[in-house]
């Protein structure tokens, strides 16, 4: 677009595009007669009106000397042959009078310059004001800040070193800005044209060496000046215009004066919008499209301004609160800040959608692979010497988060050992206390918070492989809404390999259900197992609990007292099943083609006091007391005939009870246990279970733990979730879809509540008004709004110490990464019971309370709102995960509510607090929402009209909010990007403490 220039001196030639840079400079002549966009005088065809500083027949000469009030009768600036007829400042001689300065003496530097020169030509030294205005101060003084209250002119020097290799001398932009011409005392000086039609416009004129060479104008205008000072000046002003035209003047040096690098058709070419924007240093920027496209996105700069407006003190006391409100709201381009956060945001949805993708791949790579079958069983387990020593606690404030710490400690297990082979049902007996639940958890590899040595192996398994070993807890901790197939499917879909074709799935956990006696229920809800709600039988939970493990097809399955709390025909079922489970096997993982046998599992089961027929199912018996073991071996009345012949045998047996025949042998075990606790354990080599023996090393002794510590953490290890991440997110949303669908009241009882309060808080506030009173009143409504949310978050606590027990349970169980389960909640949990019932509210309350009527400011503050959602339910995500106690959680909750409250700027102004505790309000995410959200209420030009003693106010709501609240009024994109930025750091929290502490500790 621009011409090419071919500049000689020092290769400067590739410099030509430069030449857009004049395009900054506008002037467009009206017509053929009047330049600088006069207009044709009504009394004297052949004379024109020119703008301030201008005159002759055409308004071509600028002026020289005088002042701008003397119109048509200011000397002019002759034409001089040096410079090609042009009418030249620098050889005219033109001295500025005193007041007055810039390229032209169009601009006052003292307000007593104004006086004079007023005074000169009317005769007095005051304004004669119109209308209302009248009785006011109409002193005139000379505004020399960069914001216009009627007309004032600016004078720059244009600084750009390109301009300057290829025209050397001074350049120098005179702009004229007129907001409203009526208010300005010029507007009656003779032949003097301040602004077409009376409205808002610029006129602007480039002196090259002190000879004009184009001119341009723009119409209408609209100023927004921020930043403003105590004593009500403005420290920049940017004036954005339309309808740009430029007229370049013929033969000057910029417009073919010098043919190799003519400018007019690219001057004459300029259109569209113009931008200029001055700051506190004195500098200005000419913006247009073109020109931003070659001096950058700043536009031209102009450095050395100097500002001067004569205008009456009544104009600028009457207009200095009301104009920048006006003018501020309409300014909409997003600033460099704004711009670099949705960047942000552009750049973090990017990369969700990459993982996304990335986890795509991975979950269909996975499917691909191979799938060689494979079965359970064969797995045989031996402890030997296991010690187990938990730590005393001692209370301390850290105890609320995380175990106690310690002081001395106590023996749970003293070097314990024993065996079982695969295909075989163990009992471990004891009375309570005597180490069975540690015992078994130890074998499950489940992870514990004391100290242990020994060590627990798995005869035979390859080098570096681990066996399955599934564990059933004493408590049933199910999933209360799905049926049982459902549950047992979604244990399957998570630990089953990827490869495994949903259809074999599906046919495994039929079988399952078959093997287990669960046919009958098999879509009947699980329910509440603390009998809140109804659901199956305590039996048919922990034949379910049994199932969910089943699935997983494990080798080794140890349960922690499967038989307590049900009745002896319960337990004697549950017992069965398991007897069948280590006969036969678990349920083989197979395909098409695959061969091989059904191997027997080894079935562990601690039992406090089983009945006479439940005694005997069991194939063998471990008995415990006081963490040490007194008998391992054979069922049935092997351990009678032991301790019998131990007693015969006298010493330290002497004390053991007599053994009557007939009675119950596990009745007769505990009371050995619990009354002869100091008799000899069984000697390693009366193990009669098999023929391998169980002496170890010392160095194995030493090291055993290290065998535990594998089971217990190979899992943590990349890879070791059976289904893909993309897997996991599915099957868990699944899951959550299916419990909202069914437990419909929890999201209708959040919606119909929300509207109930929306209607409540509505008409509370119904159709505020615009006074002082009525601003305070929709400051307050938008306060109750964020306060409502912050303690209606707090229902997202009590969910997560609600399901917690189930989510410790299926981690321990490697079902999923603890981030894939809290994506589903986000999901499941935060839309559909926080941000659409937040929306609900406060949409109601919106309308209702009159609040902006447009569309544009309604979705900003709903945006804020639901950014503001999502911190404190994060928040309370973070407490209810970071803390065991529920109760402590939610106190903690409410006090950050109540200092949210505090530091949000509705009650005190912030500025008034000490320092000492003004820093706390960077840390109150109420108090960025509630700036946004009034800013935006304010932006939407909300003016304030009132009555003050008899005094009408007519003032921006703007100027209100920071007297009253301190906010800041272009601070809403600042506070979103905050709050963006409270959701980043909670987000990384609460992932951080799920994955670090919540873990099961046994």
């Amino acid at each position: 677009m621009p011409l090419l220039l071919v500049v000689r001196n020092h290769g400067l030639y590739h410099l030509s595009c430069v030449v857009l840079v004049l395009l900054i400079l506008s002037a467009s002549v009206i017509g053929q007669t009047c330049m600088n966009y006069g207009e044709i005088s009504p009394s004297n065809a052949s004379s024109c009106i020119c703008p301030p500083g201008f005159g002759g027949a055409t308004c071509a000469q600028p002026g020289c000397g005088g002042t701008i009030f003397d119109g048509s009768s200011r000397s002019l600036a002759q034409p001089s042959a040096s410079s090609s007829g042009f009418a030249n400042l620098t050889t005219s001689d033109c001295t500025c009078e005193s007041g007055w300065g810039g390229v032209g003496c169009n601009v006052c530097t003292t307000s007593s310059a104004c006086q004079v020169a007023y005074a000169a030509v009317n005769g007095n030294a005051t304004s004669g004001l119109d209308g209302g205005l009248v009785g006011l101060n109409d002193t005139l003084v000379c505004n020399t800040a960069p914001t216009v209250w009627a007309a004032g002119e600016l004078s720059c020097q244009v600084n750009n070193p390109t301009l300057e290799a290829l025209y050397p001398l001074g350049s120098t932009l005179n702009i004229l800005r007129t907001l409203n011409s009526s208010l300005s005392p010029l507007h009656n000086t003779s032949g003097t044209l301040l602004s077409p039609s009376t409205s808002s416009s610029i006129y602007a004129q480039l002196m090259y060496a002190g000879v004009e060479q184009f001119f341009c104008t723009a119409s209408p205008c609209i100023q927004t000046s921020s930043n403003s000072t105590s004593s009500g000046d403005t420290t920049s002003s940017t004036w954005t215009c339309q309808n740009l035209s430029c007229s370049c003047i013929k033969n000057a040096t910029f417009c073919g004066g010098v043919p190799v690098s003519n400018l007019t058709s690219t001057i004459d070419g300029l259109t569209g919008t113009l931008t200029v924007a001055c700051d506190s240093t004195n500098t200005c920027y000419f913006q247009q499209d073109v020109i931003n496209s070659v001096f950058g996105s700043q536009g031209l700069s102009m450095e050395g301004c100097v500002f001067g407006e004569c205008v009456t003190q009544a104009v600028i006391d009457t207009t200095n609160t009301t104009s920048s409100a006006a003018t501020a709201s309409a300014g909409t381009e997003l600033s460099g800040g704004v711009i670099a956060g949705l960047a942000v945001v552009g750049v973090i949805t990017a990369f969700g959608l990459v993982v996304v993708a990335w986890g795509w791949y991975i979950q269909r790579a996975a499917r691909k692979l191979p799938f060689n079958g494979g079965q359970s069983g064969g797995i045989s387990v031996r402890w030997s010497d296991i010690s187990y020593i938990v730590q005393s606690p001692k209370n301390s404030p850290s105890s609320l988060i995380a175990k106690s710490t310690i002081r001395g400690g106590k023996t749970i297990l003293d070097s314990v050992s024993g065996s079982i082979e695969s295909g075989q049902l163990m009992a471990i007996l004891g009375p309570s206390g005597a180490g069975k639940t540690t015992l078994v958890e130890l074998i499950a590899g489940k992870t514990k918070s004391g100290e242990y040595t020994g060590s627990i192996t798995f005869p035979p398994y390859a080098p570096g492989h681990h066996p399955r070993v599934a564990f059933v807890p004493q408590s049933d901790i199910l999933p209360s809404m799905l049926t049982v197939r459902e549950a047992l499917t979604f244990a399957a879909c998570l630990r089953l390999p990827e490869a495994l074709p949903a259809s074999s799935k599906a046919a495994l956990v039929s079988t399952v259900i078959s093997k287990l006696g669960l046919d009958g229920i098999a879509e009947t809800r699980i329910g509440a197992t603390d009998g809140t709600s109804r659901g199956i039988s305590g039996g048919e939970a922990r034949r379910v609990s049994i199932g969910l493990e089943l699935v997983s097809c494990p080798d080794v399955l140890v349960c922690d007292e499967p038989t307590s709390g049900l009745d002896s025909v319960s337990a004697f079922r549950v017992v069965n099943v398991l007897k069948e489970l280590a006969r036969e096997g678990g349920v083989a993982i197979s395909h098409p083609g695959s061969h091989g046998h059904r191997r027997g599992v080894a079935v562990i089961c601690s039992v406090h006091q089983p009945s006479s027929r439940l005694y005997h199912t069991f194939d063998s018996v471990h008995l415990l007391s006081n963490g040490r073991a007194l008998y391992s071996g054979p069922g049935g009345l092997a351990p009678a005939r032991y301790f019998m012949r131990m007693r015969e045998e006298g010493g330290a047996g002497a004390d053991v009870l007599p053994y009557e025949e007939g009675y119950n042998v596990a009745d007769y075990l505990l009371d050995i246990a619990s009354e002869s606790p100091d008799i000899p354990g069984m000697p390693l080599g009366n193990n009669t279970l098999g023929e391998i023996g169980l002496s170890v090393s010392s160095e194995e002794k030493v090291h055993g733990g290290k065998d535990v510590e594998a089971l217990s953490t190979q899992n943590l290890a990349p890879g070791m979730y059976m289904a893909t991440f993309l897997t996991q997110l599915q099957v868990l949303c699944g899951r959550e879809w299916k419990v909202l669908r069914r437990d419909k009241t929890l999201f209708f009882t959040h919606v119909c509540v929300a509207c109930v309060l929306g209607v409540f808080c509505g008409g509370l506030y119904y159709q505020t008004s615009s006074t002082i009173a009525g601003f305070q009143a929709r400051v307050g409504c938008l306060f109750f709004m964020g306060s409502l949310i912050a303690f209606s978050s707090l229902s997202a606590l009590y969910n997560i110490v609600e399901i917690r027990p189930l989510f410790l349970r299926e981690r321990s169980n490697w079902y999923y990464s603890p981030t894939a389960w809290l994506l589903s909640r986000l999901i499941f949990d935060v839309i559909p019971l926080r941000i659409i019932p937040t929306i609900a509210v406060c949409t109601i309350t919106y309308w209702m309370a009159g609040l902006a009527h447009d569309a544009v400011h309604f979705f900003k503050f709903i945006f804020v709102i639901v950014l503001y959602t999502l911190v404190m339910t994060l928040f309370n995500f973070l407490l209810g995960t970071l803390f065991r106690n529920g109760g402590i959680a939610i106190l903690l909750s409410a006090l950050f509510a109540l200092y949210q409250m505090t530091y949000a700027g509705f009650f005190v102004h912030l500025a008034s607090i000490p320092p000492v505790l003004r820093w706390l309000q960077w840390l109150c995410p109420l108090k960025y929402t509630l700036e946004a959200i009034s800013v935006n209420e304010v932006g939407s030009g909300l003016m304030i009209s009132d009555t003050l003693q008899g005094v009408p106010v007519n003032v921006s709501a703007t100027l209100i909010m920071q007297l009253l609240f301190g906010f800041g009024l272009n601070n809403y994109y600042r506070d979103i990007l905050v709050l963006f930025a409270f959701i980043a750091g909670l987000c990384v929290a609460v992932v951080a403490v799920i994955w670090l502490k919540v873990r099961e500790r046994r």
